[in-house]
């Protein structure tokens, strides 16, 4: 009984800190997906050929509507993330945005997003990928300036599995049952003066 008691005491000690996680999560992911939407934004007519392109692209239909659609939830979803408005009705268009991602665009590569051969996870063209930098490398030492071209970290050869769509998709979606976060976001803050007994 003395664990249990003990126990309580301690989750309610950490109450007044319960809204950093989602903090946290949406301070994470707000960059990354506002990146994600301007580089499809910047370079839209790109963006609508790779959505709508069969052969080389993701052979989406109604390639600018859908790309479109990208758009609007990267940029919008991530500024609404960041200030914690809207959450958990703006993580499931993001959520859904990812597992396209994930199923159309990295599936066939496995799960790791960097080449790393050293892992369980690893398959033939992850493995493959080993003796190819090794390669690189060699040629960059002979006929570059290594050290510098190092100098910013190491290089590695880009997998492309669906290993970070995967991840914020699960962010994603602790986002949507928890919520913004307490005392941490907007949306706590309008449900306490609209819905107080939810709070």
């Amino acid at each position: 009984m003395f664990i249990v008691n003990y126990y309580h005491k301690f989750l309610n000690s950490i109450k007044c800190i319960e809204g950093l996680a989602p903090l946290m999560l949406r301070i994470y992911l707000a960059p990354v997906l506002i990146q994600a939407g301007y580089n499809k934004y910047a370079h839209f007519s790109d963006t609508v050929a790779w959505f709508g392109n069969p052969d080389w692209g993701l052979g989406l239909p109604l390639p600018a509507v859908m790309a479109g659609l990208a758009v609007a939830a990267e940029l919008i979803g991530g500024v609404l993330l960041l200030i914690g408005l809207l959450t958990r009705v703006i993580a499931i268009p993001l959520m859904v945005t990812m597992l396209v991602a994930a199923f159309s665009v990295h599936w066939e590569n496995g799960w790791l997003a960097i080449a790393d051969p050293s892992s369980w996870l690893a398959h033939d063209q992850v493995l493959a990928a080993a003796e190819k930098l090794e390669r690189a490398k060699e040629i960059l030492q002979q006929h570059g300036n290594y050290e510098w071209l190092t100098s910013s970290g190491n290089f590695v050869i880009l997998n492309n599995g669906i290993e970070f769509a995967m991840t914020y998709f699960i962010m994603l979606f602790a986002l949507l049952v928890m919520g913004g976060g307490r005392y941490t976001s907007v949306d706590y803050f309008i449900g306490k003066k609209f819905c107080p007994k939810v709070n």
